[in-house]
């Protein structure tokens, strides 16, 4: 039987009004544990800026949501993060690629998008825009299919999917039934000696707390350099910590093979803020890196996230995203090497387990006891429905007036003067 004839017809975006909802992890309320306690970020060497993550500016963009429309009605939605600016892309450049395309093509359209802003793009943004139209691609063609995504991904290697919990603490965490936890760093190299001290006491009294074998990993979002990693890991030598996550910055790929110089038996991981499957290529050429956490909602969405793990399965390094909730569930429950997966604290206490996107969806899967039974999965596309009271405003009222454009590209036979 042949295939029925699809094409997209509408394309819409939306950002998200207030705190606590979508794609962007951290507009999140005031106190809450993710932006207003000590962390090590890129911006440390500033004291002014080391009481909260958002007196820089970490929230500045704000969730970002797009809905795709097929011919025959169906709708594909999904979000992240980019907020206003992330719908003038989509409105002024990338739509252009959809409208009249058919949903199913998504290796195509992943393509042409990329490709057609490599002039601007690469990485950051406007990668992470087309993330989210991607991921809405893909619950669209679920839909379509009337499957899951994961089925579309090949089906289920296990039944049960097993998590860690990435908060401020892991004895809570513990309690709650994850498989180990992560705790943020929480000061950085422009602290010295003294700062030095309180991270290995800050480690050792959460190794104290949950027991020698409880698995302990450490997240220093891109704050650290190589001297300072190779100093701290060798002082931690004792506390057993499982794997050290994301310490330099994402520029200097070349770091990680210093630091498995000096500590060729500790665990190294990154690739949060890493974009595409050219970004990947020299971090698993090298060898360096013992796991690798691309985010599904930035790195390209689903049809990039696929190519990088089957690049890293060829050298059997573990892709296990970094958070992502539902769309990272439907991948890792389908690949043999995505072992498990992070669930990012929701919570502003970081102690109970609340869904990743807020109230955006009525219907978000959230770990039990640490796990999801992959039967929590079955709904068609990522099997998410948006909440009837999402506080969604559409992103074309954000474009009034809408903004001069520039030419309009040449009509097909045309004459252009040549």
């Amino acid at each position: 039987m042949a295939a029925k004839s699809l094409h997209i017809t509408k394309v819409k975006t939306f950002v998200i009004q207030g705190v606590g909802s979508g794609g962007d992890y951290h507009n999140v309320k005031g106190g809450h544990w993710l932006i207003d306690s000590p962390i090590s970020t890129p911006m440390s060497g500033w004291e002014k800026y080391r009481t909260s993550r958002t007196s820089w500016g970490i929230n500045v963009l704000g969730s970002f949501c797009v809905e795709i429309e097929a011919s025959d009605g169906t709708k594909g939605f999904a979000t992240g993060f980019g907020g206003p600016p992330a719908c003038w892309l989509v409105k002024e450049h990338l739509d252009r690629f959809l409208v009249g395309a058919d949903p199913r093509n998504t290796n195509s359209l992943f393509e042409q998008m990329y490709r057609a802003s490599i002039f601007y793009g690469r990485k950051g943004l406007p990668v992470a825009v087309i993330s989210v139209i991607d991921l809405a691609l893909w619950d669209l063609k679920g839909k379509i299919w009337n499957e899951p995504v994961y089925r579309l991904l090949g089906g289920n290697t296990r039944e049960r999917l097993h998590f860690y919990c990435t908060g401020p603490e892991p004895l809570a965490a513990k309690q709650m039934g994850f498989i180990g936890a992560k705790v943020p760093l929480p000061y950085g190299p422009d602290e010295g000696q003294a700062g030095l001290r309180k991270n290995v006491d800050f480690l050792r009294k959460h190794r104290e707390s949950v027991g020698p074998d409880f698995p302990l990993r450490v997240d220093c979002y891109m704050s650290l350099n190589v001297s300072y990693t190779i100093q701290i890991v060798k002082a931690c030598e004792d506390l057993n910590i499982d794997w050290w996550e994301e310490c330099l910055t994402p520029d200097d790929s070349d770091g990680f093979e210093q630091l498995k110089r000096a500590h060729p038996t500790v665990k190294f991981t990154t690739g949060e803020h890493e974009y595409s499957r050219y970004g990947f290529r020299k971090l698993i050429e090298g060898r360096n890196i013992d796991i690798l956490q691309p985010d599904v909602m930035w790195v390209g969405g689903m049809t990039e996230l696929q190519r990088i793990s089957a690049m890293a399965s060829a050298y059997d390094i573990p892709v296990i995203p970094h958070a992502s909730g539902p769309y990272s569930y439907h991948f890792v429950i389908s690949q043999p090497n995505s072992p498990f997966q992070e669930y990012l604290a929701n919570s502003p206490d970081g102690k109970s387990v609340l869904p990743v996107f807020g109230d955006l969806f009525v219907d978000e899967p959230i770990p039990t006891k640490g796990y999801l039974d992959v039967s929590e999965l079955d709904k068609p596309g990522f099997g998410l429905e948006v909440n009837p009271a999402a506080r969604l405003i559409s992103g074309d009222q954000l474009l009034r007036p809408d903004p001069q454009r520039g030419l309009e590209p040449p009509k097909e036979g045309a004459d252009n003067g040549a």
